[in-house]
């Protein structure tokens, strides 16, 4: 990142007002999460509204993109915000965020060196490509800061273009064009996610956002969480950590807190990847989550990438134990009620079963659990093993339809099997099929429920044999 305005002005100029819009100041501010707007007559900026006074157009120093962060910093003093113009225009309107200074900077250095040498290489060399400024953010960087691998590898870009960028790295993409992002295929078979850097509105509760350009500070803030809104910005002098909205205190005290008072009403399906952090990082829900909790489950229903996030629990290391989080933050439910004991008893296995066995459990405790496993796009399946553990056949110790009965049927017992049939009396061959075809018909009519049952049986009926 450079020393002058330039560096921070997105690629193109902010939503604003004019004078005959002014009524609309305070929906404008919420609709976009923005801490000020420029109110324009023509290319001329008459001044701002903000949202502590949105009926009220207040004076806005003015500065030309050639000027440095410390003079820019400066004005910002005495004025709401600062009105940056570019080659003659209105470029941009910065606040305090997007001029806070680097955060912690001996926490940069941690972030940087915790990653691995290709990522950093790949890290150094897309800044350099670029003539815009590149950030390292989410994640990759909370992980870090954490003392854990940074795997993910997501990646902002401020006021240039993400697809000749992408073409520029050499790197296999897919390009997406309606947010203008690109997904760069990584040797070692990971992703990099590289965004341009974005503000978004929510036409309703659950919908895809409508994006705009936006800068580094106002990318970070349309995210969910603030732990997850810090970044590490690539520049020639050294990597720079920049936490505009209070994520690193949070990361300290373990605190996971919405980045605003509708994130989770704007996508309830936050509410379930938060719960799958706090799980994994033990963290501590905030005051400010839990009292969104009614909100977000008035929406859930709307929310399309909720069923998702619930397919995304089952992959976590301890289900149960999201779950268990969900249902002390009020949104039990979110998930069959009589599921959770059932991932309960999963996560204290000794060894963790496979996603599968996890999605059988969540359906059985749904009345309908087909239904479920359709709108979970579970596929079949869970089901099918579902209805193996609940049945009565033999199942093979060990197998994941034996760990799943112990579960669901803790005092099944493993049935006779043709060995023990051959033991008792039964004649080898077809004599052993019809032996367990027998106890199979019992098994099914409820007549034995217990091995010594059912070995009474099978002695019953080699007796009753001519």
């Amino acid at each position: 990142m450079s020393d002058t305005l330039a560096s921070l002005l997105p690629a193109a100029p902010p939503p604003s007002l004019t004078p005959e819009t002014l009524a609309g100041a305070a929906a404008r501010l919420a609709m976009w999460k923005l801490d000020a707007l420029a109110v324009l007559e023509g290319n001329e900026v008459r001044g701002v509204v903000t949202v502590q006074a949105p009926s009220q157009i207040q004076a806005v120093a003015a500065l030309n993109s050639s000027a440095t962060l410390s003079e820019a910093r400066a004005a910002l003093k005495t004025s709401p915000a600062l009105a940056v113009f570019h080659g003659g225009a209105f470029a941009a309107l910065l606040t305090a965020a997007d001029l806070a200074p680097p955060a912690a900077p001996e926490l940069a250095g941690q972030v940087w060196y915790a990653l691995s040498e290709p990522d950093r290489t790949l890290l150094s060399r897309l800044a350099a490509q670029t003539p815009g400024t590149l950030a390292l953010v989410g994640g990759g960087v909370r992980d870090a800061l954490l003392g854990l691998p940074p795997l993910d590898l997501d990646i902002v870009l401020v006021g240039a273009d993400v697809e000749a960028l992408a073409v520029a790295s050499g790197l296999p993409f897919v390009f997406h064009p309606a947010y203008r992002n690109a997904t760069l295929s990584l040797p070692d078979g990971r992703a990099a996610d590289v965004v341009s850097a974005r503000m978004e509105r929510y036409p309703f509760p659950g919908a895809s956002p409508a994006a705009h350009p936006g800068t580094l500070a106002q990318d970070l803030r349309r995210r969910d969480f603030a732990l997850n809104a810090l970044a590490l910005v690539v520049g020639e002098s050294g990597p720079t950590l920049h936490d505009p909205h209070g994520g690193l205190p949070d990361l300290l005290a373990h605190t996971l807190r919405p980045l605003s008072a509708d994130s989770l009403t704007d996508d309830a399906s936050r509410l379930i990847r938060g719960a799958r952090l706090s799980a994994r990082l033990d963290l501590r829900a905030s005051p400010e989550l839990t009292a969104q909790v009614p909100q977000a489950l008035a929406v859930a229903a709307q929310t399309p990438r909720l069923d998702a996030e619930l397919r995304l629990l089952l992959s976590e290391p301890f289900p149960g134990k999201v779950a268990r989080l969900l249902e002390t933050w009020g949104a039990a439910e979110l998930l069959p009620a009589a599921s959770l004991p059932v991932l309960d008893a999963l996560d204290a296995l000794p060894e963790r079963p496979g996603e599968q066995v996890y999605a059988a459990a969540l359906l059985s405790g749904s009345p309908e659990p087909g239904r479920l496993a359709d709108r979970l796009a579970l596929g079949p399946r869970p089901a099918a093993l579902l209805s193996r553990a609940l049945g009565r056949e033999y199942v093979a110790p060990g197998s994941v339809e034996a760990v799943l009965r112990g579960v669901l049927k803790p005092d099944a017992y493993t049935p006779l099997t043709g060995r023990d049939a051959l033991k008792l009396g039964a004649t080898p061959g077809p004599g052993i099929g019809m032996a367990l075809a027998h106890l199979a018909g019992l098994r099914r009519t409820g007549q034995v429920s217990s091995r010594e049952g059912e070995e009474a049986a099978l002695r019953a009926y080699l007796a009753a044999i001519p």
